[in-house]
């Protein structure tokens, strides 16, 4: 076993020591097959949360959506966020890229996706503290434009962002729980806010049975 792998091991068995990582299945399998999971995002904690709750098999084919400039801040947040995770990162603010062109703030998890992995993504772009999820951004509705096939799973998180609130760097135990639910997918002809309204739909009727 290598040091990622068991490091990897060692972090599940914490998260679900912390948190629970209960996962709960509604209308969806856990089954090993190319998914966007997506969330309400409350906390640092919400991929690893997710990450956790997956099986064993899925979580090496899974990889999650991170911000470039906090999780590579530090050796070790990058380290493990790349060696453990195998993240996506993601840049906030648009970037240039070798050529002086804006780069596409996509194209790291279009890039995922044609590799064949699944990915964890948080459509609202940024945490909040609300009780009901922000407005979802555009992005989910570009990968499910173009990639028809992956099948769009919603996801509620209950109760983390009192295990990492804002602004907190070591968690607090306390039962969390992940709700998947049945899979959504972007119907013919069906215009970027209709479905992005009813992809935030879908998770927040997760709430419900959390």
């Amino acid at each position: 076993m290598t040091l990622p792998e068991a490091a990897g091991l060692a972090l599940a068995f914490v998260a679900r020591l912390v948190t629970g990582a209960q996962g709960h299945w509604h209308g969806s399998t856990p089954k090993a097959e190319q998914r966007i999971y997506f969330a309400n995002h409350q906390s640092h904690f919400d991929w690893v949360l997710i990450w956790a709750a997956l099986p064993h098999d899925l979580r090496a084919v899974t990889r999650p959506i991170a911000a470039r400039d906090y999780w590579t801040a530090s050796p070790l947040k990058h380290w493990i966020t790349r060696e453990i995770f195998n993240a996506v990162y993601v840049s906030r603010q648009r970037a240039k890229d070798g050529t002086g062109e804006d780069e596409d703030p996509l194209e790291p998890l279009m890039e995922a996706l044609r590799h064949g992995d699944s990915l964890v993504i948080f459509p609202e772009g940024t945490r909040g503290n609300a009780a009901d999820p922000a407005p979802f951004k555009s992005g989910l509705y570009a990968l499910a434009e173009a990639f028809p096939d992956v099948q769009l799973i919603p996801a509620w998180i209950d109760n983390v962002q009192r295990v990492m609130p804002k602004g907190e760097v070591v968690p607090v135990p306390i039962l969390c729980t992940v709700v998947f639910g049945a899979p959504i997918a972007l119907r013919p002809g069906e215009e970027r806010r209709a479905f992005l309204d009813r992809a935030r739909a879908a998770v927040m009727a997760l709430r419900d049975v959390a």
